[in-house]
């Protein structure tokens, strides 16, 4: 990584602006400003969990965002304008800025409206919804989410794969998630933290330089082979490579935009080496089912008892439901950021399925520089050629030798082209 002292002159003032717009959304805690206090659950429990939690929009205008809407988005605005002005109108990195501006202007407007059906409406927009298509005439979302809810169906009846006991306690797991780390990213574990936690809802959460566990959680191997990889690898790997950009500092922070790319890419990177598993999936898909409800109308009420329904213990089952609901109403349109996982799983994939066919694998390790977004990749592998962003200086496993995943990629690529549904009768014989 060049010294930054030695930097030129433009990339000095790329840097400048790059860290103002760094410092600029860092008030913009959207997880903390729309989750659900523990007051709200209890009160849902003492109703015998049979009336709406009690939130709606003066719950939440009782609660400070920490910064001043109006004023934030000016400060973004001006921002903006000062990009352009010092880079021009056509400068790639001032590009990928001033969109970081507006979209951070959007999260500004869709946080000063929890409690309003604006609320949900800027939750679409910036993460997406169960009723996009990824492409004209293909399946949309919550298609996706069905079609996954069947093969797991079929999965259950079929007996064979049990869910593995819960043994290994949140205390005892810090110290097996830590050494696995160790062992899995040698040369930057030592700038991560995994630590035990009293003070966090699920089970698990990352921030930039940890991993938190909650003390009271149980844990079981599988579970936390998925957090090494699905944390540790993407998401504090990319947080790590965004850190250490020497001009290009907006990578060390993502808007929605780039939450749809780092959880797509993270349940990819679960995918291919081989740490996923069905019940992990069940959780993701049910997330889909869960939004899709509430966009079609459904309340807090029916979508607690469909996560009841699935055979999830109550107080989980008002977790996933508040994830669905947090800063809008219980009765209004849902907070969309559940469906990213699966939206950006597919993104992804897609992207690699073609980067292959066009001979452009070498775009893959891009995902890893920082908190990217798909359609910033091919300007950034000028910017990189140009000496203005470092290719990642971690990378996992899997995109270390980009044999394998090639492979695996091209095999996919033919596989998917055939349909089960025509070959079924084909196969009879033999299942």
């Amino acid at each position: 990584m060049p010294d930054i002292s030695t930097l030129t002159k433009q990339q000095e003032t790329i840097r400048e602006l790059s860290d103002q717009l760094v410092a600029a959304q860092q008030p913009l805690r959207i997880l903390d400003a729309v989750n659900w206090d523990d007051s709200v659950r209890a009160d849902f429990f003492a109703g015998g969990a049979s009336r709406l939690p009690r939130v709606d929009a003066d719950y939440y205008a009782r609660r400070d965002l920490g910064f001043e809407p109006a004023s934030k988005r000016e400060e973004l605005l001006d921002l903006e304008l000062k990009i352009r002005r010092k880079l021009g109108e056509y400068s790639p990195a001032g590009a990928i800025m001033r969109r970081m501006c507006r979209e951070y202007g959007e999260v500004v407007q869709m946080l000063a409206s929890r409690g309003t059906p604006t609320f949900s409406l800027l939750s679409r927009e910036l993460y997406g919804s169960p009723l996009d298509a990824f492409h004209a005439g293909e399946p949309t979302l919550a298609d996706f989410g069905m079609m996954m809810a069947e093969a797991l169906g079929e999965i259950d009846r079929s007996g064979l794969l049990e869910p593995e006991p819960r043994t290994i306690r949140g205390a005892d797991a810090v110290a097996v998630l830590q050494a696995r780390l160790a062992e899995s990213m040698p040369d930057v574990h030592e700038q991560v933290t995994v630590m035990p936690s009293d003070g966090i809802v699920s089970d698990a959460a990352a921030g930039s330089d940890y991993i938190k566990l909650r003390t009271d959680a149980m844990f079981n191997d599988r579970d936390l082979r998925l957090l090494e990889v699905h944390e540790g690898w993407v998401h504090l790997g990319t947080t790590i490579n965004g850190k250490s950009q020497p001009v290009c500092t907006f990578l060390s922070k993502g808007p929605p935009s780039a939450t749809v790319t780092q959880e797509g890419l993270a349940v990819f990177v679960e995918n291919v080496s081989l740490a996923s598993y069905p019940e992990r999936l069940r959780r993701v898909t049910n997330r889909i089912l869960a939004v899709n409800m509430a966009e079609n109308g459904a309340d807090f009420i029916e979508v607690y008892r469909f996560f009841c329904d699935q055979g999830i213990g109550e107080d989980e089952a008002y977790t996933f439901a508040s994830r669905v609901f947090r800063g809008s109403t219980p009765d209004g349109g849902p907070f969309t950021k559940d469906v990213s996982y699966s939206k950006g799983f597919v993104l992804v994939y897609n992207y690699l399925q073609l980067a292959i066919r066009k001979g452009k694998l070498d775009r893959a390790p891009l995902l890893f520089c920082g908190k990217t977004t798909l359609g910033d990749l091919h300007v950034l592998a000028n910017l990189v050629e140009e000496g203005l962003v470092q290719p990642p200086a971690y990378l996992p496993p899997v995109f270390q030798n980009l044999h394998g995943l090639a492979a695996w990629m091209c095999y996919s690529g033919f596989l998917r082209k055939l349909r089960l549904e025509s070959i079924e009768a084909d196969y009879s014989a033999i299942l």
